[in-house]
């Protein structure tokens, strides 16, 4: 089993920067793929950024697209989310996730943290 639990929301202005960490315990994540979601009030849980178990390779949905930076430390069995240049619309509550594919749904993560909010003001 592993367990995730994110740490970093807040709030934050428009145009201003968080990180959001994600440690892991109860087993390593090295082999696992990392992932970030996030779900605002009234939607859908929805795909941010994703990372193999290297770090060498990453995917980001278009809307955070050169703003977030998506990364990882093995030693530490943690990975980040690097928010910059916020907007409003990135408002939602953030949740870490881990798995077994190289993929964007929800459904190829086993693991989910607890979520953390963040919050963009105008």
């Amino acid at each position: 089993q592993v367990q995730l639990v994110e740490s970093g929301g807040g709030l934050v202005q428009a145009g201003g920067s968080l990180r959001l960490s994600c440690a892991a315990s109860g087993r390593s994540t090295s082999t696992y793929v990392m992932g970030w979601f996030r779900q605002a009030p009234g939607k859908e849980r929805e795909f941010v950024a994703r990372i193999n178990w290297t770090g060498g390779s990453a995917s980001y949905a278009d809307s955070v697209k050169g703003r977030f930076t998506i990364s990882r430390d093995n030693a530490k069995n943690t990975q980040y989310l690097q928010m910059n240049s916020l907007k409003v619309e990135d408002t939602a509550v953030y949740y870490c996730a881990a798995g077994a594919v190289w993929a964007p749904q929800r459904s190829a993560y086993n693991y989910w943290g607890q979520g953390t909010q963040v919050t963009v003001s105008s």
